[in-house]
């Protein structure tokens, strides 16, 4: 993968899922070869994901991300591995911490070293996923099936990825994942923070350069003024959000919606020229109907040209 989209039927839609699949189709006619979904509390973003992966042979699939409070590693590495059996190998496992607010309200757990317990979830998954089993008693997880946890048909090996950007988190993470999901982190953000402490971590770990698939919010429009005020307000869910407000301050900017990359194919394309410059391994575009359905048509072209 290098270039990627982030689904998400707004518009009013009859089905959901009919809807995304729709926008799959699309965005690989268009010549996108990337789809990710991120995980809310309505629809399954594996389960999305999975459907996805079916319905547009070809396309490669991933969430953006799967928080760990709430969840346990036996249960994410059966939706992993029966998505990577169904979609023959297309499917890419994002995780994240989540925010605290919506942890704690949604599921009563207090939001508690979030890191330990990101390098307990970590080893015991990759455990599962790369061994067929587990025995992990941690301070947080124990994990430890009775039963076998392997489906036949679940190759290649599965990438696991992580939405980390706190320099704790990307430490686990280039330890232990695949690679992180950085969103918001601007070019030199991620250029001068992300990259040096994923790659750093990795190499001291013994493991691979890590992938570092880059999260843009932007579309093409000929509105910008118009589409940048959506913007700050469609975004200013992230600035209540310490993790993105410390990435989004480092950027020099106040507001989420400030770093979306909003103007015509050229500013676009060079925009995500910027990102792979910066260390990128890919770019992920989101937020692309900012500027209405037929915006994200032409986005989905200029991205799609740039693949």
């Amino acid at each position: 993968m290098t270039i990627g989209v982030a689904l998400n039927a707004t518009a009013p839609v009859g089905n959901y899922v009919d809807a995304v699949v729709e926008q799959a189709r699309a965005a690989a006619a268009a010549g996108i070869r990337s789809a990710w979904v991120g995980q809310r509390l309505d629809y399954d973003a594996a389960t999305l994901a999975t459907v996805l992966g079916r319905e547009v042979p070809g396309l490669h699939v991933g969430t953006s991300a799967i928080p760990v409070f709430g969840r346990h590693p036996v249960l994410v590495s059966s939706q992993a591995q029966t998505a990577q059996a169904a979609t023959h190998g297309r499917f890419h496992l994002g995780l994240a911490l989540g925010a605290r607010f919506i942890i704690e309200k949604t599921f009563g757990l207090p939001f508690d070293r979030p890191v330990a317990l990101l390098r307990e979830f970590l080893t015991s998954l990759r455990a599962l996923l790369d061994t067929g089993t587990a025995d992990f008693h941690g301070d947080r997880l124990t994990v430890a099936p009775a039963l076998p946890v392997t489906v036949p048909g679940a190759q290649p090996r599965i990438p696991v990825l992580v939405a980390a950007m706190g320099p704790k988190a990307l430490q686990v993470t280039g330890e232990l994942a695949d690679g992180a999901l950085p969103y918001l982190a601007a070019p030199r953000v991620l250029g001068e923070h992300i990259v040096p402490t994923l790659t750093k971590a990795a190499a001291e770990a013994g493991r691979p350069a890590p992938r570092i698939v880059a999260f843009v919010a932007g579309t093409v429009t000929a509105h910008a003024e118009e589409v940048q005020e959506k913007a700050l307000r469609d975004m200013a869910f992230y600035d209540q959000v310490p993790s993105y407000q410390r990435v989004v301050s480092l950027a020099g900017a106040r507001r989420a919606g400030e770093l979306a990359v909003i103007g015509d194919e050229a500013a676009v394309a060079a925009a995500v020229r910027s990102y792979f410059d910066a260390g990128a391994t890919e770019v992920v575009f989101t937020q692309t109907d900012l500027g209405g359905l037929e915006d994200q048509a032409r986005t989905f072209e200029v991205l799609g040209s740039l693949a």
